[in-house]
This record gives structure tokens, C-alpha cells and sequence, in this order.
């Protein structure tokens, strides 16, 4: 599978992962923020701008492939306010074009919705809140791009992927053209994907410096919390050999699709499991050997510092 890999990065991305999770709640049990995040950020909001920023979550989730896209199709932004300044003075028609060729059955009237709709609030969002938090998110972002761009001549992009993300594969996808790797902070420790008509957008999570370096690291306790619980043992053993589907994982194991779910999480965002992508909707799960090699070294450096 020939594909080009891109490695972008820009302070919109991260704008729109802290408005997304916020709005919809989605992942945030098993993100680093944590739900105490969301009563933190309420605290310096005042309720009638909370109400105004929670029109959104009636919109469909899907609204967020598109604004994603405009990121990206529309080139760096050297801020956010640039970002939307752009977007805001681009005619619709120009809106339209840049995302229809990667997501069936857009029209202008999406286009125009959902222009209309999240740029005010995104500038809302981005005084209340992100404004306050971009000076320390932007240079990680910068940072470990930069490291990847650096690894781009010494790995294939497959290999590349897969150390950025922690094992995320990609197997054979029709008509897959372009793969985006963006660095995240908000949605740390979880890989998110966009699927688009021939393009895919993959944000991995960057590793953010510990305050108290007599603490444990988090992707420590992310490793030692998912091989404490023996149901999460025997899905690595099952996984071990070949990939399994989450089907062939409730047939073979006797066990819901929801149990699973919760044990896979736990176990990908730990770095334990690759997880093969032939599509939006077909995903097998295998073992990853670094990870083991990864426990041991991270227990170490820890134990010994």
C-alpha cells in the first residue's frame, strides 16, 4: 500500500480537541484530564457562556471531520484568530470545494451550517479558555513534531506510524492517498482518527513533562493498571499469534461487546495492543511487542532515578 505520510501541526487542532471534549464529554474517563477537567473549566466560565458554548452538542459528531479538513486543506495558521479570520472571509463555495472530494454527500448547505455555527464559537472558546493554556501546550506540539519530521529519513512511514501512535497499523485501504499524523495534548493518551474519501488524519498523544519527578510517570501507571486485571492477561494471550476481531474476541471469549471495549481501551492506551486499520470500521487487535520491552524500561528508569 503506497500512501504519503504528512506530519503537520498547528495550535487549531489542539483548539478544536479541548472544544470537541468538552462539548461532548466523548473519551474523557479515559483521557489524562480526566472529568475533574470539564468542572475546571466550568469554574471560569460564566453560566450563560457554558450555555452558549453547549449549543453544540446537538450538532453531529461528524461536523468535526469537516472543520479538521478546513485545518489542514487550508494551510498553517500562524494563530487561531488567523485560522478563523480565513475561514470567515473564504466565500462558501471555496468551503464547499476544499471538503467535498473527501466526504460523501457534503453540500454548501453543510458547508454553510457548519461554518456559520463553530466559528463563533470557537473564538468563544479560544477566550475563555484556550487562550490561557496554548502558551505550554504549543511548543510540545512543535517539539515532537519536529522529532518525527527528524525520524521521517531514518523510518518507513509504517514503522513511523506505528511508533508515533503506539500501535496504530494500516492495512489495505482503497484508494487511501494521504495519511496526517498530528501530536495531541488534550486527548492524551488515545489516538483519534477522521476518515476521509482518500485521506486519513491520526492524532497521537504527546508525553507532557511531569510536575514532581518523585511521581511516577502516567504511561507507567497506564502499563501497570491494564496488566493488573487477569481478563486484560488472557486478551493479550489470545492476541498474541494474529489478529482478532472484536466478532472473533466475543465469540471465542464469551464476552460483551462492551466489557471488551472497556478491556481494549485500557490495554491500546497502555501502548499493548496494535490495532489494525483496513478501514473506519474494521479494526483486529494484535499484541505489540514493544510494549513489554517498554514496561520494563519505564519501571526501571523509574525505580533507579
Amino acid at each position: 500500500m503506497e500512501y504519503e505520510l504528512k506530519i503537520d501541526v498547528s495550535p487549531v487542532y489542539e483548539l478544536l480537541d479541548s472544544f470537541m471534549l468538552y462539548v461532548t464529554r466523548k473519551w474523557i474517563s479515559n483521557l489524562d484530564i480526566g472529568p475533574h477537567w470539564i468542572s475546571d473549566v466550568e469554574d471560569r466560565i460564566s453560566p450563560h457562556k457554558v450555555t452558549a458554548l453547549m449549543q453544540a452538542v446537538e450538532w453531529p459528531f461528524t461536523d468535526y471531520d469537516v472543520l479538521y479538513a478546513w485545518v489542514y486543506i487550508r494551510g498553517p495558521a500562524t494563530s487561531v484568530q488567523h485560522f478563523l479570520d480565513d475561514l470567515d472571509s473564504a466565500s462558501i463555495e471555496e468551503c464547499y470545494q476544499q471538503i467535498a472530494p473527501l466526504i460523501q454527500e457534503f453540500t454548501i448547505e453543510d458547508a454553510f451550517r457548519i461554518r456559520s455555527s463553530y466559528s463563533p464559537l470557537l473564538r468563544l472558546w479560544y477566550e475563555q479558555y484556550f487562550r490561557h493554556v496554548e502558551h505550554k501546550i504549543l511548543p510540545l506540539l512543535i517539539e515532537d513534531a519536529s522529532e518525527k519530521k527528524m525520524l521521517e529519513s531514518k523510518m518507513d512511514p509504517v514503522s513511523l506510524i506505528e511508533y508515533a501512535s503506539g500501535g496504530v497499523v494500516f492495512e489495505e485501504i482503497t484508494d487511501l492517498k494521504t495519511i496526517v499524523l498530528l501530536p495531541t495534548v488534550h486527548n492524551r493518551p488515545i489516538n483519534t482518527y477522521c476518515f476521509y474519501k482518500t485521506m486519513v488524519i491520526v492524532q497521537y498523544p504527546v508525553d507532557v513533562p511531569l510536575e514532581d519527578e518523585n511521581e511516577p510517570p502516567m504511561v507507567l501507571l497506564r502499563m501497570t493498571k491494564a496488566l493488573s486485571d487477569p481478563t486484560r492477561l488472557r486478551l493479550l494471550r489470545y492476541v498474541a499469534h494474529e489478529p482478532k476481531s472484536l466478532w472473533e474476541m466475543q465469540s471465542d471469549l464469551n464476552q460483551s461487546r462492551e466489557m471488551l471495549m472497556h478491556h481494549l481501551m485500557i490495554l491500546r492506551v497502555a501502548g499493548l495492543l496494535r490495532i489494525h486499520l483496513r478501514g473506519e470500521q474494521d479494526e483486529r487487535f494484535s499484541i505489540r511487542p514493544d510494549g513489554a520491552s517498554e514496561l520494563q524500561m519505564f519501571l526501571e528508569s523509574y525505580i533507579y532515578l
